[in-house]
């Protein structure tokens, strides 16, 4: 088949490479003039692994690896829990990684044929006739193709062809994330953080190569204008804390560093298809980034569409395989996503709660979530 992808972000390429792999002609479209090198960097659990290893991908180098995942009171840095994720790496025998967001668009882009990505072409809309689908470009060109693949992210314009609507709502949370060289016993060990306390919560993850991925969520107001400094901000929010790599990451941010986005969610239901049109990513599930499942989820949509494409032989079937097999796992993981749960401040519920139940949870979780560890 002619397909067209709009968005060249994980999902967008996963995609693209999965379907060039099987004999169609793909064309990816970004509204960007370049690969996005924004982001700072995202978790990829074995779930996201064994799909780059199904794509091709090499990972092994990529980042750096999580073993345990340990949280914090941060108003004392008191030990609450460790969740020990290798387990689940030993399980199903991929391996989890942090890394920059860029260096993964990188490695999804490298090998694809010339031509295949076409950058500055912004998407504004799709019409369809019974044999094809046609995507209105903001340049006024357009592009036809057998089959519309819209990985556009959140604030899908592909999505409209498909819902009519924008299903996403505020979640009442927003993150305020970067990626810094910070020299902290976490920045090299295979160990991240999460540090909890009544003004929110911090993240820390090492992401290879010196760095440290670091972010804070709290409660927000999606309408609030941001702060003058960010940094003066999380300063003032958190700097007491005693946890002492947030003092570190604190002491070496910058405002020009710093990426700020308001958590959004959405009920996942049925209908991510209408006719020659289908959605993948969050253009089908927009959730928030509190179980790091985001790029994982996409990952795992570019695998399923492929497949159900291959397998059906036929466009309607395969589209119906597809949403029948990502269903389960992105409804399961919005919802715990949506909670906030991992943000929200209960210390004698996490003190209280053993960390072999937790640990168990989590291989079983990542596994449930899952269309690629369920084969």
């Amino acid at each position: 088949m002619r397909i067209a992808v709009i968005g060249a972000g994980i999902g967008g390429l996963a995609v693209t490479r999965a379907l060039i792999a099987d004999g169609h002609d793909v064309a990816c479209y970004e509204h960007a003039e370049a690969l996005r090198t924004t982001g700072s960097a995202i978790t990829i659990w074995s779930n996201g692994t064994a799909v780059l290893h199904a794509l091709g991908v090499p990972y092994a180098d990529m980042g750096a690896p999580i073993d345990v995942l340990g949280t914090l009171r941060g108003t004392d840095g008191r030990t609450l829990m460790d969740i020990d994720v290798s387990r689940a790496a030993v399980r199903y025998g991929f391996p989890h990684r942090s890394t920059p967001r860029r260096e993964l668009i990188r490695r999804l882009a490298e090998g694809l044929p010339p031509g295949t990505l076409h950058f500055g072409r912004r998407a504004v809309g799709v019409e369809q006739a019974p044999d094809s689908a046609e995507v209105k470009f903001a340049d006024g060109s357009s592009a036809t193709a057998d089959l519309v693949i819209g990985a556009d992210g959140q604030r899908s314009a592909i999505r409209l062809a498909v819902h009519g609507t924008d299903p996403t709502r505020p979640a009442g949370w927003a993150t305020w994330q970067g990626l810094t060289p910070v020299d902290t016993e976490t920045t090299h060990s295979r160990r991240g953080l999460m540090v909890i306390g009544k003004e929110g919560m911090c993240g820390l993850l090492p992401a290879g190569n010196g760095l440290l991925q670091w972010w804070f969520d709290r409660r927000w107001d999606a309408d609030a204008p941001q702060p003058p400094s960010v940094t003066a901000m999380l300063k003032e929010r958190y700097g007491h804390w005693e946890a002492l790599p947030v003092v570190e990451t604190l002491a070496a941010a910058d405002d020009s560093h710093i990426e700020f986005f308001a958590h959004r969610r959405q009920k996942v239901t049925r209908g991510w298809s209408r006719g020659r049109v289908v959605l993948l990513g969050d253009a089908a599930h927009t959730m928030p980034p509190t179980v790091a499942q985001g790029a994982n989820q996409a990952l795992e949509d570019a695998w399923a569409l492929a497949r159900g494409l291959r397998r059906t032989g036929d466009l309607q079937a395969g589209l119906l395989d597809y949403e029948r097999s990502r269903l389960r796992g992105a409804r399961m993981t919005q919802r715990i996503a949506g909670s906030e749960m991992t943000d929200k401040y209960t210390p004698l519920a996490t003190r209280l709660t053993p960390d072999a139940l937790v640990t168990g949870f989590h291989t079983w979780w990542i596994r449930a979530v899952s269309s690629i560890l369920q084969e």
